[in-house]
This record gives C-alpha cells, structure tokens and sequence, in this order.
C-alpha cells in the first residue's frame, strides 16, 4: 500500500505541471484567438485594401496563432518538475511537429490568398497563375511533411532527403498527372491559348461554355446549359479545341448559312421584269450597270444578235443574289469593313445554294441570333417577288395533295 502512494506521489508533480502547462497553453490560445485574431478581422473590414481580406479569408493569421501554444509546450515542458528526459523530448518532438505543421499551413494559405489578390487584377485573364501556385503548394507540403517527420522522429531533414533519391522512379509514377499539368500549364499561359472568361469548344469532352477556373490538374467550363465540364489541363494540349477569343476581341460574328433555291424556277428576266426591278431602291443601280454591261457585250457579238438565245440577259437568281447583297450592305447591324459575300456555291440534290457570308457588329450571343434571323426573315420571304421558289423536301400534306 505504502507502495503505490509512493507512486502516486512520484507521479503528482510532473502531472500537475503538465496539466498546469496545458491549461495555460489553452488559456494564451484563446486569448490570441480573441484579442488578436477579431482585432486584424475588424481591421480587415474597415481597411479599403483588398490584401487583407484575402489574408483573413484564406485563414492566414488564424493558423498562424495555432503556433502559440505548441510553442508554449515546446519552451515550457523543459520546466515540468520531475518529468522524465524521455517525456520531455517525446512532448518537445510533437510541439516541433505541430508548429511546422501549421506553418505549413499558413504558408500554403498565404499562396492561396496571393492568387485570389493576383486574380482581382486585369493580367489575370490574360496570364493565370493558379496552377503554378498549386505546384508550389505541393512543393510546400512535401517539404513540411519531411519537416514534420524529422521534428517527431528527431532526425535530420537531410537525412530523409537523402532517401528520396532511390524513390525517384515511384514519385514519377505518383506524381505522373501532376508532371504532364505542369508542363500544360507553362504551355498554357507562355503561349497565351486559354484565358479565364474565353469561350471555347471541346466536343470529345462535349464542353461548350467559357473558361471558369484553370487549376494545375484541371480547367473547368461552364457550359451554355449551366453544366461543369472539367478537363485535364494536359488534354488542351494533346488534343484539339476551338477558342472563341478572336472573335470577341474583333467585336464582330459571323453569319454563314445558305438558302436553298429551287433550280426549277431560276430563268430569263423579260423585260417587263426588269421594268419591275428598277422601282427597288437596292436594285437601281445593279440594274442600270447591269443593263450597259449587256448592252456593250451583245453589240460586241459578231453572230446575229436578234434572237433572244444569243445575247446574254439578267436572270431572276442573278438579281436576287445582287438584292441580298445589297441589302446588307446598308444594314446598319452589318459589319462594313469585314467580308461580305452572297455566293453561290454547288448545285446539289436540295438545289441551289446561295451563301450570305458577313459579319455582325456585335459579338452578344441575343443580339447576333436576333439580327441573324431579322436577315433571313427577309430575305425568305421577299423570294418569290423574283419568281423563285425556296426548296423543301416534300412533307406529308404535300404527299396527300398528289392524289
């Protein structure tokens, strides 16, 4: 019995001193919290800079504090009375862990409130750098965690270091994405292909919407349907993909698409048809030009000219190509120093195409589909003032009517 009280007694010094240790480390800790911690908040708040709200947002000086503490056990366990040498050190070899542990967090933290500052300015868009930023946090992470086991085993870093070199081969395999990322990304950004804000396509990963977020391992898209689609940073430059930024930055879109006519109705214009054209604002000069230029090559023509099927005429598809062409050349939403075509392109089984190529003077996305369509509203439905007829496979009524 004496035995165990003398045990007992043996061990209340060293565990009032632990526990008088941890209760001041606990107390300091909360006050740290308190005082310094909502001060710096309240600072934040009222400062009109924005690095400190990244700072306090990203949990910098919050993990920060945590040192106090471990440091407080560190410092003061030497003074425990009657601990045993092996205590000491075992309990100084965590605190040293724990305060490089949260050093560790704090530096990484510090590199996340750095890009969130760097992605508020305008040479963001054109030149991220949070991929760069996430390789360095993986940088910081390996070396605190070597930190941290050397602090615990009481080893030397140096020591751990040196093993790495026979882990060679297995951290390549480990770390093989984050490699090929790494080289992406410093494609990526030297050679300016994806900006946060760009529009691009990618259909093998059937993304199409603007570029959101581009991170080491991954550049996400919101797509038109308000869907995420995430990409392999390494796939943009393994594979093919479409950026939209020209367009955007010339401030203009382009309109391509055909009407098709019904070759059984393109003919000779007579001369009362003519007589009708000339009346069209759009068409008064096509046709004066149109009528000398005729003239002066029918009277070139060596052979008898009196027959109509010698001389060359206008034809109704000829006058309703220079119509269009015309018309949207005094468009105002019609870009006027960029390309404008009407063209004809290949006769096929759906019968005439004719092409309007040109470009709007806005890039917004309403706006150019709203344009587009005011353009061909007009244009299919003033063709059969040329006598043509716009070709459309035959629907079931019109399968009905041939009996």
């Amino acid at each position: 019995m004496f035995e165990k009280l003398g045990t007992i007694h043996a061990l209340l010094p060293p565990g009032v001193g632990l526990l008088a240790l941890l209760a001041g480390a606990v107390i300091i800790n909360l006050i740290v919290k308190h005082v310094f911690v909502r001060a710096v908040r309240a600072f934040a708040r009222r400062s009109s800079s924005t690095w400190d709200d990244a700072l306090v947002e990203h949990k910098v000086f919050g993990r920060l504090v945590q040192v106090v503490p471990a440091l407080i056990l560190f410092v003061g366990v030497p003074f425990v009375p009657d601990l045993p040498e092996g205590g000491v050190q075992l309990i100084r070899n965590v605190a040293m862990g724990y305060i490089v542990l949260m050093l560790t967090l704090a530096l990484t933290s510090m590199l996340s409130a750095a890009n969130t500052i760097y992605a508020d300015s305008p040479m963001a868009k054109r030149r991220p750098l949070k991929g760069f930023v996430q390789l360095v946090q993986i940088a910081v992470w390996i070396l605190g965690g070597v930190m941290i086991i050397a602090a615990v085993l009481d080893r030397s870093p140096l020591l751990l270091l040196s093993g790495f070199g026979a882990m060679t081969a297995i951290l390549l395999l480990v770390f093989k994405d984050t490699i090929l990322s790494l080289v992406a990304s410093v494609q990526l950004t030297a050679q300016d292909m994806v900006r946060v804000g760009d529009w691009i396509e990618m259909p093998q990963f059937g993304a199409d919407g603007d570029v959101v977020d581009v991170q080491l391992h991954t550049v996400k898209v919101q797509n038109w349907d308000k869907t995420i689609t995430t990409i392999p940073t390494h796939r943009l430059i393994t594979d093919s993909f479409k950026n939209w930024r020209g367009m955007s930055q010339t401030g203009a879109r382009r309109i391509k698409r055909a009407i098709y006519i019904d070759v059984s109705t393109i003919r000779m214009q007579t001369e009362e048809e003519v007589e009708h054209f000339k009346r069209f604002a759009l068409l008064k000069d096509y046709i004066k030009n149109k009528e000398q230029e005729l003239a002066d090559y029918n009277a070139g023509l060596a052979t008898e000219v009196d027959a109509e099927v010698n001389r060359r005429r206008l034809t109704n598809v000829g006058t309703f190509r220079a119509y269009a062409y015309n018309y949207l050349k005094n468009h105002p939403q019609i870009h006027e120093g960029m390309t404008l075509i009407v063209r004809q392109l290949a006769p096929g089984p759906e019968g005439l195409p004719l092409e309007i190529y040109c470009f709007t003077r806005t890039t917004a996305w309403a706006d150019y589909e709203g344009i587009q369509s005011d353009i061909f509203d007009h244009l299919l439905a003033i063709v059969p003032e040329f006598g043509l007829r716009l070709y459309q496979k035959p629907a079931g009524s019109d399968l009905a009517n041939l009996k």
